[in-house]
């Protein structure tokens, strides 16, 4: 077929890489047990078809539709570092600000978007087009919508492994970790939207 004439196993294995960097579920285990306590129960099939879906669809129309709604990548990645940055305040002092009573489960949000499909890893398919074929990258995103499946899936078995007292303190620094991935981000973008929109 056509649109295999492109396979390449070491472009999959380089766009995987790539995105399992940037997702980076293993770090975000103590979150997705913090999120298991507050829900009661994670839709791991949900979370991570969604999730997978929102990656794929953002690599074909991904600019389009920013274009299409006035908004450009930048302000996109800044919007997302806001969401890190609120996630990441409730595991420092442990506090609650998002509403969580009217949800019997995390799945669609926060889950699937921003913990997996956030801006960065929205940002990166658009990067990873830039340099490797469609197919290829596909394969990347299915391999790792795989792997966090598996993650999500073994949140009882995680939760039971992690005791009480370590699951703060590692909640805690995987907070400050992700505190300072969304001042990075946010500081990333604005400068460069500061350079695009403000003539000395």
């Amino acid at each position: 077929m056509e649109v295999f004439q492109h396979f390449s196993v070491k472009e999959i294995l380089t766009c995987t890489m790539v995105l399992f960097a940037v997702i980076d579920i293993i770090g975000s285990i103590p979150i997705i047990v913090s999120l298991k306590q507050k829900f009661g129960h994670i839709e791991a099939e949900k979370a991570s078809i969604v999730a997978g879906l929102l990656m794929i669809a953002f690599l074909f129309v991904g600019n389009k539709i920013l274009k299409f709604i006035g908004v450009d990548v930048n302000s996109f990645a800044i919007a997302g570092a806001f969401v890190i940055f609120i996630i990441a305040l409730e595991m420092i002092l442990g506090i609650q600000i998002q509403k969580h009573s009217e949800a019997k489960a995390a799945s669609i949000v926060p889950i699937a978007f921003p913990l997996i499909a956030g801006a960065g890893t929205l940002t990166t398919t658009l990067s990873l087009k830039a340099e490797y074929h469609d197919i290829n990258i596909i394969f990347g995103i299915i391999l790792n919508t795989v792997f966090v499946y598996l993650v999500l899936k073994s949140a009882n078995w995680l939760e039971k492994k992690i005791g009480g007292g370590t699951l703060k303190v590692i909640e805690k620094v995987f907070g400050i970790i992700l505190l300072a991935i969304s001042i990075k981000l946010f500081t990333a973008n604005f400068a460069q939207l500061f350079q695009t929109y403000v003539n000395f």
